[in-house]
């Protein structure tokens, strides 16, 4: 990732991820939000002992995000032994099925193709311990907040949540 010392928002947010409190960070496209949660995520899923149940959902609002989300995460989990996989549409949903079913720590996903997934009962968000809102006011600006109210609402009360964006608007704060 190229990293040498903590861009702010790292430097900000990842003590408070690892301390297991919820968390705003807002900070401008380029100063490495993504590194900011998935760090600090891939060391506590790491160092837990649910291995091979659903542990970290992240939510993002376009399949190319998604991806590239999918993508580091896989890239730096793949060195402690997690595993992963991106919930997007123009992908089959069997591959996606399997990978659900078959113990994704990390789901990194769109919110209607997750709730697609959802509505099959293909998600199991018993091990759920974090849930990323990424680009925050972008999904909002879609339209997804309904989509993302009913993902909430399904997951586990006792939970991590954490919403990154280049901007948040002051109702959302």
């Amino acid at each position: 990732m190229g990293y040498t010392r903590p861009t702010p928002i790292q430097a900000e947010a990842i003590p408070v991820i690892l301390a297991g409190r919820d968390l705003i960070g807002c900070a401008s496209t380029g100063t490495g939000k993504t590194a900011a949660f998935l760090l600090p995520i891939l060391q506590r899923l790491h160092a837990g002992t649910a291995h091979g149940k659903l542990r970290a959902l992240i939510l993002s609002p376009t399949r190319e995000l998604a991806l590239q989300i999918d993508e580091q995460a896989l890239a730096l989990g793949y060195h402690v032994g997690l595993t992963g996989v991106a919930v997007v549409g123009g992908v089959e949903m069997r591959m996606q099925e399997r990978a659900l079913r078959g113990g994704a720590e990390i789901v990194v996903a769109t919110p209607g193709r997750l709730l697609d997934h959802m509505r099959f009962g293909y998600v199991d968000y018993s091990a759920l311990e974090v849930v990323v809102l990424d680009e925050a006011d972008r999904m909002l600006d879609m339209g997804f907040l309904p989509d993302i109210l009913r993902i909430l609402h399904a997951l586990p009360a006792e939970r991590q949540t954490l919403m990154f964006s280049a901007t948040i608007a002051p109702e959302i704060r």
